[in-house]
């Protein structure tokens, strides 16, 4: 993985007036596409069956891809029909500033808060937490005891420090696409191994039946199962780097035959490890499954899977990392300085604004401890606006004039159906926290 520097000045960063040389080729843009999409979604699929049911979180997973697929289309044709080549550039086109600004605040709140959860987790693969009282030891603590180098404020940085600032100083997206394709195998491996292991304890009768539909009792209300659909929303959200990767390619049509695959594939992925995972751990199952996975099984072979079942994933999550920091660093140099050069040619800016978000991820890490919550409120709030409301919302005011009817009610369907889940999950939220 290189990239030389006139390579790396010609990076299609949002702040860039001309595309880039074309060249990247459809597996390119799957893995890279993929990776954006399968990011720390994937550890909190399996709690989502358990709160909807294996039949209802199986039509969620299909509807929104299903949902994705369609509004990846309407920005990819609304960017070829005008002079714009980014997300926020075409939110312009349509709606003037106050379009670009809202795309660039929701790409900064949901890329910064999916980059503090990997962040979490790498975190507690490496050196445990202690969720709600109970310990659970990391992979270093198990394998060599408790101490200050394997502390989670010390791993982190490492990690941070000496594997991620290499990553993340890359200027093009497409230098990241054998990263990625590494980081697609590991969450096969991480998916592979779990299923193994759910068979296994089928087969030895130590596994709980699934619910197949949600069961609502006095703790319980129809509300509360609205709660899981912003974090399949947010394992699907992954249209703040549509333009970096699509305007790579020779035609438009390739970037949907890569977005349609990336979206099947994963797809497959996220149901795979929710119902084995669900079958695996059962109602015992923690929003993060990976904490899970520091059970010890009886054996040593049982041991070792776990562990690597959790380092697979950790690393999964540290090559998905620089993705994501991809788009946030260009939309925050945009929204900070939109008449300044672009980043790629600003060494200076580039890495200030580089070690400033790896600083403030780093700290957040080791200030939050709980994952979930995040996860709803951002599938609620900026990923449901990225992924869902803004292309919905270029398609109905078609400053092009390119919409079709069936375009026009899909539209506003997926806006409404969006908001009316978002309002919900909220409220929902919040009457559970004052309760």
């Amino acid at each position: 993985m290189s990239s030389s520097a006139i390579t790396s000045a010609n990076a299609p960063l949002l702040g860039e007036n001309k595309p880039p040389a074309k060249h990247t080729s459809v597996s390119s843009a799957v893995f890279n596409v993929s990776t954006s999409i399968i990011g720390a979604g994937i550890m909190s699929i399996p709690a989502t069956l358990k709160v909807l049911g294996v039949i209802p979180a199986f039509m969620l997973i299909v509807i929104i891809a299903w949902l994705a697929d369609i509004s990846v289309e309407f920005l990819m044709r609304y960017t070829h029909a005008g002079k714009s080549t980014t997300y926020a550039g075409v939110m312009k086109e349509s709606f003037g500033r106050i379009g670009s600004v809202l795309v660039q605040l929701c790409v900064i709140t949901n890329n910064l808060g999916c980059l503090i959860i990997y962040l979490i987790i790498i975190g507690d693969v490496l050196s445990g937490n202690q969720p709600e009282g109970s310990v659970h030891l990391g992979v270093l603590q198990e394998w060599f005891g408790i101490h200050w180098w394997n502390s989670r404020a010390f791993s982190i940085l490492f990690i941070v420090a000496f594997v991620m600032l290499p990553l993340v100083s890359f200027r093009r997206v497409d230098a990241l696409r054998f990263s990625s394709a590494l980081a697609v195998f590991l969450a096969v491996l991480f998916v592979s191994i779990s299923s193994v292991m759910a068979i296994h304890a089928l087969i030895e009768g130590k596994t709980e039946t699934p619910r197949l539909l949600p069961y609502l009792d006095s703790n319980a209300s129809f509300f509360d199962l609205f709660t899981a659909v912003p974090v399949i929303v947010t394992a699907f959200t992954f249209h703040f780097n549509v333009h970096p990767i699509g305007l790579e390619m020779d035609k438009p049509s390739d970037m949907m035959k890569a977005v349609r695959i990336s979206l099947m594939l994963c797809g497959t992925i996220y149901f795979t490890v929710g119902i084995f995972g669900y079958l695996l751990f059962g109602e015992s199952i923690m929003p993060d499954i990976l904490v899970n996975f520091d059970q010890n099984s009886g054996s040593a072979l049982g041991s070792l899977l776990n562990d690597v079942v959790r380092l697979s994933y950790a690393l999964h999550l540290v090559l998905v990392f620089p993705l994501l920091n991809f788009s946030l660093r260009a939309n925050i140099d945009e929204f900070l300085f939109p008449s300044r050069p672009i980043l790629a040619k600003d060494n200076t800016r580039f890495m200030s604004l580089t070690l400033i978000l790896l600083a403030i991820c780093y700290l957040a890490a080791i200030a939050i401890p709980n994952i979930w919550y995040f996860f709803e409120f951002m599938g609620s709030t900026s990923a449901v606006s990225l992924a869902f409301v803004f292309p919905g919302a270029i398609a109905l005011r078609d400053v092009h004039g390119i919409s079709t009817s069936r375009d026009r009610i899909v539209s506003a369907v997926m806006i409404i159906l969006a908001a009316v889940t978002s309002v919900i999950a909220i409220s929902s939220n919040i009457y559970s926290f004052f309760t």
